[in-house]
């Protein structure tokens, strides 16, 4: 009797019956559970939604079960709640009720109809229009690694394979929002992007990591029968990453993908490679002080107008070019562009009239779009027509041969503007959304139901009067439908034929067989004339699905255009010169200039511009020193953004500017540490520093700013030192580099390695003042004006003048020999010193001497006339080692 009661306790209701059967196969996902008017969310997943959008958590007792923790919202404000869940990092599956309450029998039918992810979201608030939203899937197969990238929102999808070292460096070029993978592979992939990328790691099933079986799922999905004409039949890693992209989308969706029809291999050769560090350095679209897009390389040279031209210019800007064929083709467009005032206004006048059609595509394939979607879809089209048009008619050949592609899709755009009302409502299931004389089955219901209204007007004032009822009202509500209201005054003029439906305080009201009989005509007419152009519109929806392809290209051509017409409003705007671009490994900038700094300078103060060349065969390796604030890292920038901003087929900042290829710019400036990781600024420095030593190339160019500050200065001094040697000699490297130090020992370098050249940020020293020049001159530097710096920021006035005392002794060689610190020394007759230096080779003379000393003293002890040959070979190598 016991274990009976104790099982009836538990026992569940109905509802919570089926609540658990969904959420077990939904387990790390939250469940939104539709009941009624509300989503509720039950036990842990109450307690997490509680704790997410800050609404209180209740209880509810369930049958005879123990309270069950709850909270919920109402369904309409899920636009407003699941960004934030999303954005908490969180997976909701989104559960409806799937039949009529009204018609259901027992627990209303519900399922899932989607699971929503920061990876595969299509809300407005949850995007950002001017950036891609990826999901990524990543596979490791031995060495290989493959990935596939999809946006859902525009039907974008990638996919790629390389050498699995390289993956944390792919990642951050696609910045996604979702990662998948295999749940053996999860901890891994979450140690390597710790600290570096903020995405969701989604574990997938180790069975779905299968090539036949993600290659079968490819095959439906494009309804191929190989991928031989994507280009990536021989992929193995590349094509189950793919899969499992496919097979998460489709998990999530519930309905085919229309709007993924290709995927495409990205030849990552044809890209220059940006590591994390030279991204973050270089600021090129997100700025380090905090984030954001403001003051950096996007900020000022991004003037597009579309939200597909603006993704796909940072797309752009995060990918230069390798090939010189490409790079000058883009800037033969640009030119044109530049030179063309009036066409460049007429095409950007047509742009500010188009919406964003690749992601009003993928709502609407994917039935998440309402009439004004489509509607903005048609007009957007419609926009294709002139701009071909002003293009056709253009002289600017490159310009015209790059977009004779356009596509004009007359007969859909002609049936949306047939269709779909001029100012439709947001909602799509009460009706308003189809033009009149689109379907005639829809104008009779709308003549009936209009008809309708104009009886109960007339039936309203015939009752007025039969019953002499002046106050007599025809009303409607959606409990009693339509009724007659008389008030009490009235009662006595009541006629027998009137059926009472409800007494109110001060009035009673009725019903007769008439109104009853208009009355199911009239709602009859309503509840078809919604459900019919919902159908019609249905049908809309389908219809530019036929057309994904075509306005896939159209968006795309859409968004060229957008970048061209930006990279030349640019150009005007900021004064930049086209560069030259060839195959050579040289470099050659006259008077450039930084695109960001000059920008953002105070009115009336100008940006120094400055030259630059560097040759593997004559100039490799710039040293330049100079003082602290005087420019060296700015120059260093310039450079990088100006190869970067030429091989995007984009005008420079600069008088002139001829680019020989550059593969891979590398950086490693200023001082940063990980502490999450463990990583000292130091540590942090050498790993870049490593990174780049192992993996640039003859075609490189290294911009490196004070290698070796985070340790002693010896230490530091050989780091530095050697980096600069391995770079000259090392075959494999034998790349351009400009070197920025405080180290001027290092200008000894080009003593003795012809090509390596000393330059200097020039200043000039005027009674106690220091005045930055910002000029890069020939020759190296001996003063870092440190003091004069610490000065300028307000350090204490007796600390400043100590500081001036102790460096006036430290280049007076006074420290005491006693105190084991590095003394100064003169250098080697022939070669000239600076007192006010440290010498790499502090104590070297009298180092020799003491050697020679040692030599002469064991020669002297030598007894030649008794010497065997092999004894005086032994003695010859014993002096050999102590010589070196």
């Amino acid at each position: 009797m016991k274990k009976g009661k104790k099982k009836n306790e538990n026992k569940t209701t109905p509802l919570m019956e089926q609540y658990l059967r969904i959420k077990a196969d939904y387990k790390d996902v939250l469940l939104l559970y539709r009941m009624g008017d509300f989503y509720e969310t039950f036990y842990e997943d109450a307690k997490i939604l509680s704790r997410t959008l800050g609404i209180a958590l209740t209880k509810r007792a369930h049958g005879k079960t123990a309270d069950v923790p709850l909270a919920g919202f109402p369904y309409h404000a899920l636009d407003n709640y699941l960004p934030k869940l999303l954005n908490a990092g969180l997976r909701v599956a989104i559960c409806e009720q799937v039949e009529d309450p009204k018609t259901a029998k027992g627990v209303v039918k519900r399922e899932v109809v989607e699971i929503a992810s920061p990876g595969v979201t299509l809300s407005d608030k949850l995007l950002d229009s001017r950036s891609n939203n990826y999901l990524v899937a990543v596979h490791l197969e031995e060495d290989i690694c493959g990935i596939a990238v999809a946006d859902v929102s525009t039907g974008s999808f990638l996919v790629a394979e390389f050498p699995a070292q390289n993956l944390l460096e792919q990642l951050i070029r696609y910045q996604p929002r979702e990662i998948l993978v295999a749940a053996s592979r999860l901890d891994a992939l979450q140690t390597l992007i710790a600290n570096h990328l903020n995405a969701l790691l989604t574990k997938r099933e180790d069975w779905l990591f299968d090539r036949n079986y993600m290659y079968e799922l490819l095959l439906q999905h494009f309804k191929t029968h190989s991928l031989k004409g994507f280009g990536v039949e021989d992929m193995q890693a590349g094509i189950i990453a793919a899969g499992v992209v496919i097979h998460y989308l489709q998990e999530n969706y519930k309905t085919r993908l229309e709007h993924f029809i290709h995927l495409q291999r990205v030849n990552l050769s044809r890209y220059m490679v940006l590591d994390e560090s030279t991204r973050r350095n270089l600021e090129i679209s997100e700025s380090i002080s905090g984030g954001g897009v403001r003051n950096t390389l996007l900020h000022f040279i991004d003037f597009t107008i579309t939200p597909m031209g603006a993704r796909l210019f940072k797309q752009w800007i995060q990918q230069p070019l390798l090939d010189m064929e490409e790079i000058n083709h883009r800037l033969d467009i640009v030119s044109e562009l530049v030179g063309d005032a009036p066409l460049r206004e007429q095409l950007a006048a047509e742009l500010k009239q188009i919406f964003d059609t690749e992601r009003l595509l993928g709502k609407i394939v994917t039935n998440r779009a309402n009439a004004r979607d489509v509607l903005n879809l048609g007009q957007s089209l419609k926009q294709i027509v002139p701009i071909k048009a002003i293009i056709d008619q253009t002289t600017c050949d490159t310009l015209k041969a790059h977009f004779q592609s356009f596509q004009i899709l007359d007969s859909l755009t002609e049936k949306i503007d047939r269709a779909i009302v001029e100012n439709p409502p947001i909602t799509l299931q009460e009706g308003g959304i189809i033009r009149a004389g689109y379907h005639a089955e829809l104008d009779e219901l709308r003549a009936i139901s209009e008809q309708g209204k104009d009886w109960l007007l007339a039936y309203q004032q015939r009752e007025r009067e039969r019953t002499g009822i002046s106050t007599l009202k025809v009303n409607y509500n959606k409990v009693f439908g339509y009724y007659i209201e008389v008030t009490n005054v009235h009662k006595d003029k009541i006629p027998p034929e009137y059926v009472r439906k409800q007494t109110l305080v001060n009035a009673e009201r009725f019903i007769t067989q008439e109104l009853k009989e208009w009355e199911d005509k009239i709602l009859g007419a309503e509840e078809k004339i919604n459900e019919l152009e919902y159908r019609l519109f249905q049908e809309i929806r389908e219809e530019v699905g036929r057309y994904v392809e075509p306005i896939q290209l159209n968006s795309r051509l859409i968004a060229e255009l957008d970048c061209f017409l930006s990279l030349a409003q640019a150009a005007i705007e900021n004064n930049y010169v086209r560069p030259e671009i060839d195959d050579s490994r040289a470099l050659e900038i006259r008077e450039g200039r930084h695109p960001v700094v000059e920008k953002t300078l105070p009115p009336g103060e100008d940006f120094i511009a400055n030259d630059a060349y560097l040759d593997p065969d004559s100039e490799q390796i710039w040293i330049i020193t100079g003082p602290n604030m005087a420019g060296k890292s700015t120059f260093l920038r310039q450079v990088g953004l100006i190869v970067l901003m030429a091989q995007i087929g984009s005008y420079v900042p600069a008088a002139k500017a001829r680019i020989g290829i550059v593969d891979r710019i590398f950086t490693r400036v200023g001082a940063s540490d990980n502490l999450a990781s463990g990583e000292s600024t130091f540590l942090v420095e050498m790993n870049e520093t490593a990174n780049i030593l192992n993996n640039a190339t003859p075609r490189s160019l290294i911009l490196l700013d004070e290698i070796g500050r985070g340790t002693s200065t010896f230490d530091g001094l050989s780091i530095a030192w050697a980096v600069a040697e391995y770079i000259y000699r090392e075959p494999r490297l034998r790349c351009k580099t400009l070197f920025a130090t405080h180290y001027h020992e290092l200008t000894e370098l080009a003593l003795l390695y012809p090509r390596i050249k000393n330059y200097n940020v020039a200043v000039e020293e005027w009674k106690d003042q220091v005045i930055f020049l910002r000029k890069i001159v020939p020759g190296g530097s001996d003063n870092s004006y440190g003091i004069y710096v610490a000065q300028m920021a307000g350090l204490p006035a007796p600390l400043i003048a100590r500081a001036k005392e102790i460096l006036t002794n430290l280049e007076a060689n006074e420290l005491s020999p006693t105190t084991r610190k590095p003394r100064l020394a003169m250098r080697r007759s022939g070669r000239t010193y600076d007192a006010n230096q440290l010498s790499l080779f502090d104590d070297r003379e009298k180092e020799e001497k003491e050697t020679g000393k040692k030599v002469k003293q064991e020669l002297k002890k030598v007894d030649i006339n008794n010497l065997t040959p092999l004894q005086a070979l032994q003695k010859l190598d014993e002096l050999k080692k102590l010589i070196e």
